[in-house]
């Protein structure tokens, strides 16, 4: 028999957890389907939310589903792998369950997919970073480097340097006839060093990052590593519902409107699963938002069908 839900929120991450928590305190019978795979797993601390600036990603979390439960929101460990829409929603899950919902909300983030250098992966999230609002100030004054994955990389070098002097962009598979003239002069101003050719691998000593090593086998000592992975936003449940999507820089997002709802009657998107730039506390108050909205909409519906 297919359990029957008012909402049913895919992802349970900072987004999903706020819309879930707003939904439970509004009485709505909401389920969260959470494949355990949040974006920020890797970092040892979350910075920027205001009162848990440090906090552990995992503790977050942890906070979160206590809370929702308080409320009777249902969660489940699974992965959604399917979605149809006729009257409601009907999600399939990766156990061979199925469960409905008169509303969605997609909060399934993105994946960071980062370039195949050796001993990168395995730094990830402690001293090789990508995000300088959320470790700048852990690693500030240290000796950086950034890793060209694209053009746009030049952007975070004469960003990294808010927080550090001692910056130097590794041009890797980027020619320097690829940078702009504009580019040239704001690292020349910025004090950013170029180093043009391919990082061969990521050097480390005692569990430390200690620098580079380039394809011409010349090594540079480095403290800090920032890198811009390859965003791959995880809208496959979106497109099945056929959402409209936008394409960026960093992936195709769909078309929302200011509450996260999409193109499609009754799904909205929340957190990463939206856009990039989605941080943790920003994911939280794009789901407090769909959360609210899903719930006032339904009571409207309700009531004009019962006119």
């Amino acid at each position: 028999m297919t359990e029957t839900y008012e909402v049913i929120v895919i992802g349970g991450g900072a987004a999903g957890l706020s819309a879930a928590l707003v939904l439970g305190r509004a009485r709505r019978r909401t389920l969260v389907i959470d494949a355990g795979e949040p974006r920020n797993a890797p970092s040892a601390h979350m910075q920027g939310y205001l009162s848990r600036d440090g906090m552990a990603p995992a503790e977050f979390l942890a906070i979160g589903r206590e809370e929702i439960a308080r409320y009777g929101v249902d969660l489940v460990r699974d992965r959604a792998v399917d979605v149809t829409k006729d009257s409601d929603f009907t999600v399939a899950l990766e156990s061979g369950r199925s469960v409905r919902a008169r509303r969605l909300v997609i909060a399934t983030g993105l994946k960071d997919e980062l370039p195949d250098v050796p001993g990168l992966a395995e730094r990830f999230g402690r001293d090789a970073l990508h995000c300088p609002y959320c470790h700048g100030w852990e690693v500030r004054d240290q000796a950086f480097g950034v890793l060209t994955t694209t053009p746009l990389s030049v952007h975070q070098a004469l960003m990294v340097s808010q927080w550090s002097k001692d910056v130097t962009l590794f041009l890797h598979e980027v020619e320097e006839s690829e940078l702009s003239a504009d580019d040239v002069r704001r690292l020349g101003v910025a004090g950013v060093k170029v180093v043009p050719g391919a990082v061969a691998e990521v050097l480390v000593e005692e569990d430390r990052l200690t620098g580079v090593r380039l394809a011409d086998g010349s090594t540079h000592a480095r403290e800090a590593l920032f890198v811009a992975p390859r965003a791959v936003p995880q809208t496959d449940l979106l497109q099945r519902l056929g959402a409209e999507l936008t394409e960026t820089p960093f992936g195709a997002y769909p078309v929302v409107d200011p509450t996260g709802l999409t193109s499609v009657a009754g799904v909205w998107a929340a957190g990463n699963a939206m856009g990039f730039a989605e941080q943790v506390v920003n994911a939280a108050a794009g789901g407090y938002r769909a959360g609210a909205t899903i719930n006032g909409e339904l009571l409207m519906s309700d009531l004009d069908a019962a006119l």
